[in-house]
């Protein structure tokens, strides 16, 4: 349950502000002499221990054994992350990498998001992920059709996860370069959008009356189409700066870090968490609030992205639950804001240019 904007004095949410910078910051334990000398809180030590006391008693914080000081709870960060995040700003070099980003006009959408996921783990410090997720369903939105010789061509689908699938495509008998060429066109207007439960016997027949003479390149064709929209596409996840774990203390455990490695390598688990999360906003799980258990000291924040309406990838950063909030959450809504941006201006573009040849 997330803890209320009411439940917290606003001496208590100061305080806790104070804690939570100073641990990112230190990762130590933090101490009310700490607060009162590098935080110049304008209360007396024993009001802040406390106030610091309240703070632990009411889950915000955690008492360490080893330490006289708190450190934040996942409660505490949580409160921290929805009421007391100060709004980052961008230094002038982040903001022109970041125009960078946004003029790579026509790079393929993967390649936008792995360049994209770099730019986030450096400009953060942290570990970036690019997050391609699981398709609903498996559709063609466009074909094209390429002679190869008189008898085989190779065809090329661009699917509507913005990937291309080609397959070669060996034919019975002899067909004139126009005929193969038509073959792409008369696809893409019979079948363009469906899946492969879609593509029903009467739409094949009328993809044969539409190609006339040249009918009998159309069922070679049509299993090849079957056997794209069929193939299994799991999604994936890559990882940029998994090294960067190494600099924190929370990974310094060895069992640990592999659990993490293990993570980045089996995919699934962060596959599913973007699947089911909210593709509205930036998304932050800290700590246990993930279901996945080897991510209880880590924290998660990613945002989709949308091409059309439909999600088409994700950019993450993951790392301890100390990291600096403002920053990554800033980026990460940056990032996947100029992407989106920038896919459905070359999508508006590339259907202006398809509108103009017809």
């Amino acid at each position: 349950m997330k803890p209320s904007d009411n439940d917290l004095s606003a001496r208590k949410k100061l305080i806790l502000k104070a804690i939570v910078d100073a641990h990112i910051d230190e990762g130590e334990p933090v101490g009310s002499k700490y607060l009162t000398q590098f935080k110049q809180l304008a209360y007396s030590s024993a009001t802040i221990r406390n106030e610091m006391a309240e703070l632990e008693a009411m889950g915000y914080l955690e008492h360490p054994y080893t330490s006289s000081g708190r450190v934040p709870s996942n409660l505490g960060y949580r409160f921290y992350v929805d009421a007391l995040l100060q709004q980052y700003s961008m230094t002038a070099q982040e903001i022109f990498e970041l125009n960078q980003l946004m003029h790579a006009k026509m790079l393929e959408l993967d390649k936008l998001i792995d360049r994209a996921t770099k730019l986030a783990s450096s400009m953060t410090n942290y570990t970036g992920l690019s997050i391609k997720p699981r398709p609903a369903s498996c559709t063609v939105n466009r074909f094209e059709a390429i002679p190869v010789d008189s008898s085989s061509l190779v065809l090329v689908m661009l699917t509507g996860v913005s990937t291309v699938k080609t397959k070669y495509v060996k034919l019975d008998s002899e067909f004139q370069k126009e005929e193969m060429i038509k073959l792409g066109t008369v696809l893409t207007e019979c079948i363009a959008g469906l899946t492969a439960d879609e593509i029903t016997l009467p739409k094949i027949m009328e993809i044969e009356r539409q190609m006339g003479v040249s009918y009998r390149i159309v069922s070679p064709a049509i299993k090849c189409v079957y056997d794209a929209l069929s193939e299994s596409d799991s999604g994936d996840v890559k990882v940029e700066g998994a090294d960067l774990l190494l600099q924190y203390p929370e990974y310094s455990d060895i069992s640990r870090l592999k659990g993490m490695l293990n993570l980045f390598e089996q995919k699934d688990q962060l596959l599913q968490l973007v699947a089911d999360a909210d593709d509205s906003k930036v998304n932050v799980f800290i700590g246990s609030e993930n279901s996945v258990n080897t991510m209880n000291d880590s924290t998660l924040v990613f945002k989709t992205i949308k091409e059309g309406g439909r999600v088409v990838g994700a950019i993450g950063i993951i790392g301890p639950r100390r990291m600096n909030y403002s920053r990554v959450i800033s980026t990460v809504n940056q990032l996947s804001a100029a992407i989106s941006e920038t896919v459905n201006g070359n999508a508006a573009l590339e259907e202006g240019n398809n509108s103009d040849n017809n």
